[in-house]
Order: structure tokens, then sequence, then C-alpha cells
């Protein structure tokens, strides 16, 4: 079975979200590894970011807009949006976690179109500011996305970022919260709760939007009308449903890690399959 999903005219009119996350469950089944939910939580997100907003010729396009995957163990949504795109063959993403890859648990540099390493949690804002300032010290027109979980939002190494940004007026970046309620061990709220969200990063000097973070349509619109507008660096807090699409694991703590057994990928792809 060819795993990445191939479509054909009835299937023309899936979004892209959903093509992202039937290879997700499909990949995650083959490599039996876990990290689903978290994956299933920003489909939607990457898509929108692939599919209509970053900027970029090819994967190493000198003037491409960069995108950091700050957390980064939901590679797997990552990789196939590289899939779509054309960036990475079908043959390259049936080798996911596999001896040898480059598609490992986390996104590694050496992937064409991975533009930061990341997997420690906290450290993918530093690296967006220090891109989104290089562009403008450069007097490019590139801009730079970070994509973030709330639970990320624990670590100071954040708010120093942010601090920064704002400092610097950086509004070529865009940042993005994935805001599931979620973590490896928890619910955020009884982690570490940070509501609301928004007026934290209010707070800290940053133009902040809330929006559905499974419309593809209202992310790309947000992210098309503010680019490049204003003094200040953006930020969607994007609101989302941790496992989404698979109604066994969303908003389960245990899809975190654990993988699928047989019965459990093929309730997850006959519901994925419904909902085309």
């Amino acid at each position: 079975m060819d795993l990445l999903h191939t479509l054909s005219k009835q299937e023309s009119t899936q979004t892209m979200g959903l093509r992202l996350r039937k290879t997700i469950i499909e990949q995650s089944k083959r490599a039996g590894v876990g990290h689903i939910g978290s994956a299933l939580s920003v489909a939607d997100i990457v898509a929108c970011l692939y599919g209509r907003v970053i900027k970029a010729k090819t994967p190493r396009d000198p003037d491409r807009d960069r995108f950091v995957l700050s957390k980064g163990h939901a590679a797997l949504a990552l990789y196939a949006a590289f899939a779509e795109r054309g960036w990475i063959t079908t043959k390259q993403l049936n080798t996911y976690c596999g001896d040898g890859s480059h598609l490992g648990v986390h996104p590694e540099h050496a992937l064409p179109g991975v533009d930061f390493a990341t997997g420690s949690l906290g450290q993918g804002l530093s690296f967006g500011v220090g891109a989104a300032l290089a562009a403008k010290r450069q007097k490019t027109d590139r801009r730079v996305f970070v994509l973030l979980s709330d639970a990320e939002c624990n670590e100071g190494s954040v708010w120093e970022a942010i601090m920064f940004a704002a400092q610097h007026k950086l509004n070529n970046l865009f940042a993005i919260v994935d805001l599931n309620g979620q973590q490896a061990f928890g619910y955020t709220k009884d982690v570490l709760n940070l509501s609301p969200m928004d007026e934290r990063w209010k707070i800290f000097g940053w133009d902040v939007h809330n929006v559905d973070g499974h419309d593809e349509d209202a992310m790309a619109e947000v992210i098309k009308n503010h680019s490049g507008v204003g003094d200040k660096p953006h930020v969607l807090i994007a609101h989302t449903t941790f496992g989404k699409g698979v109604s066994y694991m969303e908003h389960q703590i245990k899809w975190h890690y654990s993988p699928m057994n047989d019965a459990e990928y093929a309730q997850a792809m006959s519901e994925l399959e419904r909902q085309s």
C-alpha cells in the first residue's frame, strides 16, 4: 500500500489538513510510534502554512519564508506537508523513524525544508526571533513563522524571546500557539495555568489574534492581512483539539506517546474517511 495519500477526483474536495491527518495516521502505524495526538492537533495549522502562506520556490530557496516547528514532536505533520508540496517523495516518507532516515521523531536540519532542528521545548521561538531580526537587517521581505505549543509557554526562554521580539519591532514574525490544553503528563490548566493566553502576549507587546486552529481559511486571512503591518510581532492563539479527527484520541493524554494497535488504526482511518 502507498502510505502517502494520493488524491483522486473524489478526494480533491478534501482539505489539506484532512489529507495530512491520513498521512499522520498511516505513517504512525507503519513506524509503530506515538506523538499522534500532537501531530493531529496542528495538521490544519501546518496545512494552512504550507498550502497557502509560506513563500518558497524550493526548500533551499534563499528568499523563502522561514518556518520553525518549535514543538518538534509534531514533526510527522511537517513531513506530510513536505510530501504534499513535493519536497520529499513517498519513498522518503516511508523511511519515517527508520534506521538512517532524516525523518526522525523530531525534525533534523539535514532534511531539506527543515530550517532549524528542534525538540528541546522552549527554544524554537528564539530561533525564529533571530531569523526575523536577520531578515530585517538584510532588508529582505522574508517572513518567519514559529509554531509552538501552549505547554511550551511554561518555559522562561519563550518569554525572553517574546520580549526581545517586541523590543525590536519584528513585524515580520508570526508565532502560532497550538492551544490544545494538554501536555505530556497532564492538562495545562493543572500543570501551569497561563490563561488567558492572549492577554499575556498582548501585555508583552504583541499583536494578538484568537483563531480557530482548524480553520485554514481564517488563519490564512489573518496572516495575509497583517504581514508587514504595524510595528509589533504577531501571534495567532490557535484554539485546537488534541487528537483532532479521531474520536478516541481527542482530549486524551494517552495519545501523546502511545502507538496504535491494528483495531485502533482501522477505526482512525475509518473515521477520517467519513470526513472526506
